[in-house]
């Protein structure tokens, strides 16, 4: 089967949605499918078209850059190019030319199926509630053209305002979530590397986004220290020069006072994630809106033994209540936040889950099938 993938933003960028759609291409290129991802030049330095490890990966150039979007005029050539060169489109949302690829792919005779991430929500100002309003209408026009929408759980397709108008395409599928064991030198470098001996460990794995709540972290810290004042707060992810963001510039002063506490890893390979997420007691994801619909790094760190504080979010509450791994917490309320995480690190053996108990949860090769599974049955449909 020959498979185009196509998203705003791909590797070398990091995200949740990026990482997502480099599992799924790399594991059906890995079964013997013809995969493209079809994505932006965001960085004039990055090739026009390359191959990563048996994906093809074509960059349609990038004119201008409106807030996190960016605005691609030949798009549409590039578009109509490889979707008659595939036999299924898979469009990940939200994306600001999916309708014109769910458009071209009804008009080239190619199904098309919608990842539906997260719903999009800029940073506050009256030009992006306008961008999210477009983006919104160009998302919907693409659900009513689309073969199927997929969710990635139940519990945020029932509370998205965008699944819920297409109940009768709609099928869920879990995220594909993948993580290597920790490896025991890589983690005892990490204790030695940042000085961890007698510390207790909180991770936050996630980039220095508006939706991603790492003020409420920091403002945690307070109440955590007078409870457990030997702690240190580990960031992996990119936190300096975020496309579209400026969290980390906004809360400089309030990292500068706490910064005995605080150390920063940059974005990590996979081997020094799982390191990471070893050597925490517990991580944290105290996102703050629907943005966040589920939070590829909570399954992850349970993989590796680590359990888990979460906001009280649909679909990001989900793994917590799946697993029992961990605790759900109220948005924006350090309190409570500080509350759970000291709970779960004092009572950690009470958390933790066999890695084989996650597993059977959640699994790429769960993902893959079901993935599979819906292009052949789309595919033969059109054939037949």
């Amino acid at each position: 089967m020959r498979i185009l993938f196509a998203l705003t933003y791909y590797r070398p960028h990091v995200s949740g949605l990026t990482i997502y759609v480099q599992r799924l291409a790399y594991v059906m290129a890995a079964r013997g499918h013809q995969v493209t991802v079809l994505t932006s030049q965001y960085s004039k330095d990055l090739p026009a078209e390359e191959d990563d490890d048996g994906v093809r990966v074509v960059r349609v150039p990038v004119a201008w850059r409106i807030s996190k979007g960016v605005v691609m005029p030949t798009f549409p050539w590039y578009a109509w190019r490889e979707i008659r060169r595939h036999d299924v489109v898979s469009i990940h949302l939200p994306q600001f030319e999916a309708s014109v690829l769910a458009g071209l792919a009804r008009l080239a005779g190619r199904p098309a199926v919608l990842t539906y991430h997260c719903d999009l929500q800029l940073p506050p100002g009256l030009f992006n509630r306008f961008v999210d309003q477009v983006v919104f209408v160009s998302n919907y026009i693409a659900g009513l053209l689309a073969n199927s929408v997929v969710a990635y759980t139940e519990d945020y397709a029932e509370n998205s305002r965008y699944l819920r108008k297409f109940t009768r395409k709609r099928c869920v599928i879990p995220p594909p979530v993948m993580m290597p064991p920790a490896d025991a030198c890589g983690c005892e470098a990490l204790r030695q590397e940042y000085g961890l001996e007698g510390k207790r460990v909180i991770g936050f794995a996630a980039r220095f986004a508006a939706e991603k709540g790492v003020e409420y972290l920091l403002g945690a810290i307070p109440y955590i220290l007078t409870e457990i004042p030997n702690i240190k707060i580990l960031f992996a992810g990119e936190y300096q020069n975020v496309i579209g963001e400026r969290v980390y510039e906004r809360l400089k002063p309030v990292m500068d006072e706490y910064a005995e506490y605080l150390a920063f890893l940059g974005v990590l390979p996979p081997q020094k994630m799982a390191d990471f997420f070893s050597v925490s007691d517990v991580v944290v994801l105290p996102s703050v809106n629907s943005t966040e619909s589920f939070g590829l790094v909570q399954v992850e760190a349970m993989l590796c033994g680590t359990p888990v504080v979460a906001s009280n979010l649909p679909g990001v509450r989900v793994p917590t209540r799946v697993t029992g791994m961990g605790e759900t917490v109220p948005i924006r309320n350090e309190v409570a936040l500080a509350e759970a995480i000291v709970r779960v690190i004092r009572n950690r053996e009470q958390y933790v889950r066999p890695r084989e108990e996650i597993e059977r949860a959640f699994s790429l090769e769960t993902t893959q099938k079901l993935y599979e599974e819906l292009f052949e049955r789309l595919t033969a449909k059109r054939a037949g």
